[in-house]
């Protein structure tokens, strides 16, 4: 019984993507606990980008053709969730002075 690459790359590719789904079910499940809001605003965008990456990055294992595109979708994750929870945090921050 030999076991070949493709299969290989077929199981690293589903692990990736279940674990990027388990990220992101614990990143929701933040969400029922009784913490502040930058708490579980903060445990949501960790786990929500981590997941996605591992998803895309899933996907780049198992349709390499498309590497440039989803290379592009994991640098677009990495900076746009990071930039819209620190507007999200400075948004609902209690010291923001409102005009």
């Amino acid at each position: 019984m030999s076991i070949t690459m493709t299969t290989v790359v077929h199981t690293l590719s589903y692990i990736c993507i279940l674990s990027g789904l388990w990220f992101w079910f614990w990143g929701t499940s933040a969400v029922l606990t009784k913490r502040s809001v930058l708490f579980k605003l903060h445990s949501l965008s960790v786990s929500d980008t981590l997941g996605s990456i591992a998803i895309v990055f899933g996907l780049i294992l198992l349709r390499s053709k498309e590497l440039p595109l989803l290379i592009l979708a994991i640098i677009s994750l990495a900076l746009w969730n990071t930039m819209l929870c620190y507007v999200m945090a400075y948004c609902s921050s209690s010291t923001t002075r409102k005009k």
